[in-house]
């Protein structure tokens, strides 16, 4: 799959999903901003990529600020160029059952997951239309169909997707594509966190979920990249407005 090298950003790139992607981008060959809150978290994930022989830089950014973003987005169009790809992982989880969840715990994750992904498109889609090319991925998920325990998380996750289709039909005349993919069980220290929540081990949370998944294993950060990884190469400009569900089976 032949691609042309750009410059892209990955939102909560510091780890799981998000490094998988940045690593996974850089090796496409795109230099790869890694974003995250900590921008000393991220120095592990460009290190990675530089020892390949790749071009990264770690940046500290709240995605639910708008100056913040403003910011990392000019650092990078700066020192890599324009960011003509994005990837909206950046996301939090406080999960609770409604009766016990506090509003802050509802805020706080609906403002990192769709804030986070309106402030940050709005901030490079200037970049892919002076281009006329642009691919935005953003990170949705199965709880979007709902999950007990996860209110907030789901509402944000079904938001992403509408969020998706609106940046498709606007932003299409201008050759940029939104899409949007909803993983299942990705094998992360989010779902590990998720399995201690539940007060079970992390080994045993993973075979349990493995025996309900049609492909009868879990999913692994890299399974994602690698759907990122076509969602953003030229040959997917006619791909536009789609949620595909990477979770071992059928989802929707």
């Amino acid at each position: 799959m032949s691609t042309t090298p750009r410059t892209a950003i990955v939102t909560g790139a510091a780890r799981g999903i998000g490094a998988a992607t940045a690593k996974r981008l850089a090796a496409d060959g795109h230099a790869v901003a890694v974003f995250d809150l900590d921008e000393a978290a991220c120095a592990g994930t460009v290190a990675e990529i530089v020892a390949a022989g790749g071009r990264a830089l770690a940046v500290g950014v709240n995605v639910a600020d708008s100056a913040s973003v403003a910011a990392g987005v000019e650092r990078v169009a700066a020192e890599l160029g324009g960011p003509t790809i994005l990837v909206n992982n950046a996301g939090i989880t406080r999960d609770n059952l409604l009766f016990k969840m506090t509003e802050e715990d509802w805020d706080s994750v609906l403002s990192v997951h769709l804030r986070g992904a309106f402030l940050m498109s709005k901030a490079c889609q200037k970049y892919m239309t002076e281009a006329t090319f642009g691919r935005i991925v953003n990170l949705s998920s199965t709880s979007a169909q709902g999950n007990r325990g996860q209110a907030n998380y789901a509402a944000a996750k079904a938001g992403m997707q509408g969020f998706t289709k609106t940046l498709a039909i606007e932003l299409g005349k201008f050759g940029v594509t939104c899409n949007a993919i909803a993983p299942g069980f990705i094998q992360t220290e989010m779902t590990k966190a998720t399995a201690d929540r539940l007060g079970v081990s992390f080994e045993d949370f993973i075979a349990f979920s493995a025996k309900e998944i049609p492909v009868a294993r879990v999913g692994q950060p890299e399974d994602i990249a690698a759907t990122v990884s076509f969602l953003t190469s030229d040959e997917a400009g006619f791909v536009n407005g789609q949620v595909i569900y990477v979770a071992g089976g059928p989802k929707d």
